[in-house]
């Protein structure tokens, strides 16, 4: 988003079409019947192309985007809803149709905890950064990391210990919160 923001149009482009399938996540957790997503995901992605000017690129853009779509569905559903005085629907139709949880929502969700996860990370110590590098993310033992690295082995557990408990702090599950 940060990047549609700044005028790239392919990266505006991408951003919405990777939002169809959370959209969709979305409007179905709320309870929108399945011939009322695609409503749902049009007034959404309406609703963010006139909202974008109001993100803040230094917050995470999927809370800003989940907001906005259940907004969106909560308004599908209560048109429905007067609609549905007028309208017959085919319950056991609907209760018999498979309802996939759509794994690209998963998807793109762990792209963008990868992400967050890398930038933290990429602002720890050089020492912490090494020691979470080569313990966690490589998932070396302590004596291949204290090789490969040239620190001791205690060195790298203190450090890689000090590195979790930032991350934890910064990613708010830690307990100085």
């Amino acid at each position: 988003m940060g990047a549609a923001l700044g005028g790239d149009a392919d990266a505006y482009r991408r951003l919405l079409h990777e939002c169809v399938p959370l959209i969709i996540g979305v409007a179905r957790s709320q309870g929108v019947a399945q011939s009322l997503i695609d409503d749902a995901v049009q007034e959404t992605l309406l609703t963010l192309h006139q909202a974008r000017a109001t993100y803040d690129p230094s917050r995470p853009f999927l809370p800003w985007m989940r907001a906005i779509a259940r907004h969106r569905a909560i308004d599908v559903l209560r048109r429905s809803g007067r609609e549905q005085s007028r309208e017959l629907h085919d319950h056991p139709a609907y209760e018999l149709q498979a309802d996939p949880a759509p794994p690209a929502v998963a998807l793109i969700e762990r792209r963008q905890q990868r992400q967050t996860l890398r930038a933290m990370i990429d602002r720890l110590p050089a020492g912490q950064r090494q020691a979470v590098e080569q313990l966690g993310l490589a998932e070396r033992s302590l004596e291949e990391a204290s090789r490969i690295t040239g620190r001791s082995k205690g060195a790298l557990k203190v450090n890689f210990h000090r590195a979790l408990a930032a991350l934890r702090r910064r990613s708010g599950t830690g307990p100085d919160v």
